[in-house]
């Protein structure tokens, strides 16, 4: 079966070669900060490329694109579709086999983004740092087992916050690869 698809179907076609991964709730807090901070030492580090497909309107995003490389130099490439906005959102995810991502990925210039992500445990908690590549903006993240539970900022970060931004859509990276940083 073919993964052929076009740039207004969202990738829906390319989902029947890709691996489904079950649908779950994303809830995550999100921290913009002032600059890039003193990281542990205990950390691990992934360049990601993200791109975003046009949805059924033609206008709005309808899924995300990523190809992510690993410490080891592994590439995992992916198709996500969320929805929602906020700290809680549904996310379905699909891991694609790399000629399927190279199919799709043209359908996302103009809408991409490149970054790197620091991933630093921390308690029961994992924290995403990412670094953005071709403009000055770093954001802290850290996805929770529930909406209630207490989120201690660690000590290496808290210095380097400025503001939450869990609630501001300007922050959500299908918003930065459209428009780029907010003013």
């Amino acid at each position: 079966m073919s993964g052929r698809t076009n740039e207004h179907d969202g990738g829906r076609r390319a989902d029947r070669d890709a691996e489904r991964i079950m649908p779950h709730l994303e809830i995550e807090r999100a921290w913009l900060l002032r600059g890039e901070p003193e990281l542990p030492a205990a950390r691990s580090s992934i360049r990601i490329e993200q791109g975003y497909l046009l949805g059924p309107d033609g206008m709005r995003h309808g899924a995300r694109l990523r190809r992510a490389i690993d410490p080891g130099g592994n590439v995992h490439c992916t198709m996500t579709r969320k929805s929602g906005t906020g700290l809680v959102r549904h996310e379905e995810e699909h891991t694609l086999d790399a000629s399927a991502f190279e199919e799709l990925w043209p359908q996302t210039l103009g809408r991409r983004l490149s970054k790197v992500r620091h991933v630093v445990a921390h308690g029961s908690l994992c924290w995403e740092i990412d670094g953005f590549i071709g403009f000055d903006l770093w954001l802290a993240e850290v996805e929770l087992p529930s909406v209630d539970t207490p989120v201690e900022l660690p000590a290496w970060l808290a210095p380097w916050i400025l503001r939450e931004v869990t609630e501001d859509p300007r922050f959500r990276n299908s918003a930065l690869a459209l428009r780029g940083v907010p003013q």
